[in-house]
């Protein structure tokens, strides 16, 4: 069963404990970083220090960098190792196709997850998901980045048209790995209330997969993060401390002095 960091545990915890009593501003558990908001393609734009400074002072115990693809920008892996060198949590969101090429750029660390987006069905020769030789990149970086020794975590995409055999063929490549995030492909926004309603049921289906509720209730705030779904917040709230005593009982939870 992929077990879910401690220090992060206590790290989130203690998070939402200080957002939840006011304690500390900007205390959020997750902060979003697009890199091409810092990072630029075109060489004649500055680098954002000042969004980076935001970055590494924010009491967000876990960076999450995705947006447009990271791994297009060149200083990528130098502004990885600035957030991990500041006690945050890292979570670099990639296609996984440039992975194995890049790889070296970056040293494997405690702190830093790679992560490699990923769609149920993708892996099937006629799935249209990916375009053609994607997926064997993403799992011929998957393999390599393992046997460097990173931490590796898939982010699993569901559409409402989902079907669970589909992510329950992902769920042996996941369990080898370090962990696994499940968000709704689009988080239901500007969709009818049924696709809405069908993606939010099929998306809980395949959290339960998982086989962690650390990781799933992890989901809940990446979800919120990256999919920008409004109800995710009251969601995230509802089943917080749920999944929390869960999580406890099954000896993935440590306690916070």
């Amino acid at each position: 069963m992929m077990r879910f960091p401690l220090r992060l545990t206590a790290d989130l915890t203690l998070a939402r404990l200080a957002q939840k009593l006011c304690l500390a501003q900007g205390a959020r558990p997750i902060q979003f970083v697009d890199a091409a908001e810092i990072l630029h393609q075109d060489s004649n734009r500055p680098v954002s220090h000042e969004r980076i400074r935001e970055i590494v002072s924010s009491r967000s115990p876990v960076v999450w960098i995705g947006g447009s693809e990271p791994l297009d920008h060149p200083g990528i892996s130098h502004l990885v190792r600035a957030i991990t060198e500041t006690d945050h949590f890292v979570f670099l969101e990639t296609d996984g196709t440039r992975l194995r090429r890049r790889l070296h750029e970056f040293q494997p660390m405690s702190r830093l997850f790679l992560t490699v987006r990923l769609e149920p069905g993708a892996q099937r020769p006629a799935s249209k998901s990916l375009q053609e030789g994607a997926w064997e990149l993403a799992a011929e970086g998957i393999r390599a980045a393992r046997l460097s020794g990173f931490l590796m975590c898939v982010h699993v995409c569901v559409h409402a048209e989902t079907e669970l055999g589909e992510m329950a063929e992902l769920i042996p490549l996941a369990r080898t790995l370090d962990g696994m995030v499940i968000t709704p492909a689009n988080g239901g926004s500007n969709s009818t209330s049924l696709y809405a309603a069908t993606l939010r049921r099929k998306t809980a289906e395949a959290r339960k997969l998982i086989g962690s509720k650390w990781w799933e209730f992890f989901s809940w705030f990446v979800e919120l993060l990256v999919s920008g779904q409004r109800n995710a917040t009251r969601s995230v709230e509802e089943t917080g401390v749920h999944i929390e005593q869960e999580a406890h009982a099954n000896g993935e939870s440590v306690r916070v002095v």
